[in-house]
């Protein structure tokens, strides 16, 4: 058992400010601006705010505390707070620190297909099919005997943003991702919003809106409409991949834990939300336009930004050369600033692990992320980039937080976390916290994880089972590896 704080990290955020908006950075991200919407919409629409709302109270808020919590109470990367409670552990520590290093690895190749497409909004060089396009030029297509082929703008773009995390995480924590996120964020939100008040002036925009929150209360019934919104509070606030433990194994002493979850939450669920009414207000001024039914015009992710969003672009005239620019930077900001945070766990845990500098680290890692990026930004861009998502998300994600889940509460002492939160904050966290992450949130993480690696297996062609066994090998032949790499004492 755990019982002693590591004071040994010597990064520490130098302000509060910094710290929430690196950690409201790290939630804002690509899924924020085009999945939420889409899901909203398929969910039951405003009967979907119900499940939401209460994934957030049951799951979102009670793990973030608990990560907060502990890493605040022992300022120690991730790997060696699990090696800590059990040296075994040490082993799911770094399976999860490569799931999510692997994410970093194809989300920076998202970012770059949003770098191509700001550059073309300068000139809409995307002409009126916009579809064909995304498959030349930017994402390609399933067919695999284009694996073969680079496609050079996504290429090109995907390692000038690897250069742009590379710069801002091999400096200092404050003049890094301290000083980016108090420039990126602000400048994203403000740029949201002016998206957003503008699309609600938009003729048909109450049409879109309609579509957006017309209820489905039959939906309330349904397993799927419950599974989606724990997903979506899962994957929107980073949770279980060690981003906000390490983040907050940097924070000062006496700093608040509790108080600063509750801000990241409700800054994190306000930007997708209001960012879903400016998203439907601009879908529902195309089918005001042009008379397309509203099911015609949603899609979901990288469809509905890269190949609907610039149709509709096309139909604007001049203000769609305003607006087009300003998503596509909005997106850029969100992707870079949440890549980050995701690069963040793999660096804090090899500098303990290997006694390298930060600088050293950051470095390596991006030569060697950036070059298996590259395996991504081939003619089969979009389709490798979406099963390699599917398995991380749907299959090792949920397992290793739900792994987490029941090692932090039953093999850890929970109950001294409590002091650790309740020491600065004004909401106070006890016994009805405690049960909730011992016994409700395993189960609910275990059922999405079943139902997740069901619907995987059923749907997966003879391709996709080999990628999902490449990854699996790989991950746990490296998780060993780093486990047993002896550990660099010197200073």
């Amino acid at each position: 058992m755990l019982g002693v704080e590591h004071m040994v990290n010597k990064n520490q955020w130098n302000s509060r400010i910094a710290f929430l908006l690196s950690m409201i950075g790290a939630a804002v991200g690509l899924g924020n601006i085009w999945r939420y919407s889409y899901v909203v919409y398929s969910n039951g629409g405003g009967t979907f705010f119900i499940p939401y709302l209460i994934a957030i109270l049951v799951m979102g808020i009670p793990f973030l505390i608990l990560e907060y919590g502990i890493g605040f109470r022992h300022k120690d990367s991730f790997s060696n707070i699990l090696k800590g409670i059990n040296p075994k552990l040490e082993y799911v520590s770094w399976a999860l620190i490569l799931i999510v290093y692997f994410v970093l690895i194809y989300y920076l190749v998202i970012v770059g297909w949003d770098m191509v497409y700001l550059g073309s909004s300068l000139n809409f060089s995307w002409g009126s099919d916009s579809a064909l396009y995304f498959v030349k030029n930017v994402g390609g297509s399933s067919n695999l005997s284009n694996m073969g082929n680079f496609i050079i703008p996504t290429a090109v773009s995907m390692v000038i943003v690897w250069i742009i995390v590379w710069y801002i995480s091999h400096r200092d924590l404050n003049e890094g991702i301290g000083k980016a996120s108090k420039i990126l964020i602000p400048l994203l939100f403000a740029i949201m919003a002016f998206i957003i008040v503008f699309a609600l002036t938009l003729p048909g925009a109450g049409i879109g809106i309609g579509a957006l929150l017309n209820p489905d209360w039959n939906m309330l019934l349904n397993v799927n409409i419950w599974l989606a919104a724990f997903s979506q509070i899962i994957f929107s606030l980073s949770m279980g991949e060690s981003i906000s433990l390490t983040y907050a194994s940097y924070l000062p002493e006496g700093s608040k834990l509790t108080d600063n979850v509750l801000i990241v939450v409700f800054a994190n669920c306000a930007f997708e939300v209001c960012t879903a009414f400016g998203i439907f207000s601009i879908l529902g001024y195309m089918s005001y336009t042009s008379g397309t039914p509203m099911v015609q015009l949603v899609s979901e992710g990288s469809s509905l930004v890269f190949i609907v969003f610039p149709m509709i672009f096309n139909a604007m005239g001049f203000i769609g050369h305003i607006i087009a620019p300003l998503l596509f930077v909005a997106i850029l900001f969100a992707g870079i600033t949440s890549a980050v945070s995701v690069f963040e766990p793999m660096i804090n845990s090899t500098v303990h692990k290997l006694n390298w500098s930060r600088r050293k680290a950051v470095t390596v890692w991006s030569i060697v992320g950036c070059i298996l990026s590259l395996l991504f930004t081939t003619g089969i861009s979009s389709y490798l980039v979406g099963i390699v998502d599917s398995f991380i998300t749907e299959f090792c994600i949920l397992l290793l937080i739900a792994a987490q889940s029941i090692i932090f509460t039953w093999f850890y002492d929970i109950e001294g976390v409590i002091p650790v939160l309740n020491e600065n904050d004004r909401v106070k966290v006890g016994k009805t916290w405690v049960f909730v992450l011992k016994y409700l949130l395993p189960v609910f993480l275990l059922i999405m994880w079943g139902t997740g690696v069901y619907h995987l297996l059923l749907n997966a062609n003879g391709f996709e089972l080999i990628v999902y066994g490449m990854i699996t090998v790989a991950i746990l032949a490296l998780s060993y590896i780093f486990t047993n790499i002896k550990e660099d004492k010197a200073n």
